[in-house]
């Protein structure tokens, strides 16, 4: 069984801005879609994130709140109103984290 140590980081620049093209966002889609498989696997990869600490909060913020959406929307249905409150909490954090870095955030 191969440990976090060999393993290649998964490396995200939120620092960007003007590069953004495609490519760049399919590789960002990726990442995400990647990290959010390891938080429902319990299983860890390393990442580096690099940004100002503002983006960094704001990835951070951005990405728990689609696990914890993902997650109760997942135990609880669509229909449910908790779905509702978790719905807004992500929304407010994808917001927060597209107003930061000027990035979409690559899941609606």
């Amino acid at each position: 069984m191969n440990d976090d140590s060999e393993l290649v980081p998964l490396t995200i620049d939120l620092t960007i801005g003007e590069g953004i093209n495609e490519s760049w966002l399919a590789m960002f889609g990726g990442a995400v879609e990647t990290m959010l498989g390891a938080m429902f696997g319990g299983s860890s990869i390393p990442v580096n994130v690099v940004g100002s600490r503002s983006q960094i909060s704001s990835f951070e913020k951005a990405l728990g709140s689609e696990a914890k959406y993902l997650k109760a929307l997942n135990k609880h249905g669509l229909n449910d109103p908790k779905i509702t409150n978790s719905k807004a909490s992500l929304d407010r954090a994808i917001k927060g984290f597209e107003r930061e870095t000027g990035i979409v955030w690559p899941f609606k």
